[in-house]
């Protein structure tokens, strides 16, 4: 199966620089006008709810049923959201957080441990549907996942190959990743050790970087 992650067009908070995270922001006329649409046409596409993501899926595949995964939204940044570095370099809560590699928790909202646990459950569950889903056309599709910056680099760290560092996934607005999965079972050991029995190894190859901006 080949899985398509890609991430949402600009808005005008992301072209102010601010954190948006559970923000719902439309796209900005700006990021409407660069998007190209997509030069194939899934019957379906999976999305985050935020309406950046139901726009730029509209944009790009405008024939293909949205099928929205709450977990998919982009990571909770709590009192950050809304603001920008430079806003808050000398606020003492943001100094914490980011002298902590932005790992702990987010005043009022997560952490990047319990942001990428919620992504990626929320991907395994994407990957339940579309078996179901092919078994019943009795055929396989490319899946789509439009969603955001965040939700691409919490599943590639976790999954993607060859392996890179969180940040080292991130693509800009209008892009993404071309990638193909591969599944095998666990053994016993494995099962244990993961406490995830219902879901086969899973890795995600990368094929190509992909983007959908007007060159």
């Amino acid at each position: 199966m080949k899985i398509w992650l890609i991430r949402h067009g600009m808005t005008v908070p992301g072209e102010e620089g601010r954190y948006q995270g559970f923000l719902d922001e439309s796209l900005s006329e700006k990021g409407r006008t660069a998007l190209a649409r997509a030069p194939f046409s899934p019957s379906h596409v999976y999305v985050s709810p935020a309406k950046r993501a139901r726009e730029t899926a509209s944009i790009l595949f405008p024939d293909a049923e949205q099928i929205c995964i709450p977990g998919l939204w982009e990571m909770n940044f709590g009192v950050f959201e809304g603001r920008t570095w430079k806003e808050m370099e000398n606020d003492p809560q943001y100094r914490e957080w980011v002298d902590g590699w932005c790992l702990g928790t987010c005043p009022g909202g997560e952490s990047r441990a319990d942001f990428s646990d919620r992504v990626c459950s929320a991907f395994l569950s994407v990957l339940d549907i579309e078996d179901l889903e092919k078994e019943k056309r009795n055929q396989s599709e490319d899946l789509i996942i439009v969603s955001h910056g965040g939700t691409q680099m919490a599943i590639l760290e976790r999954w993607g190959r060859p392996a890179r560092d969180y940040y080292d996934w991130q693509r800009p607005c209008g892009c993404g990743w071309k990638l193909s999965l591969k599944k095998s079972e666990k053994t016993a050991s494995e099962t244990e050790k993961m406490n995830t029995a219902e879901h086969d190894i899973i890795e995600l190859h990368v094929l190509e970087e992909i983007c959908f901006i007007h060159q």
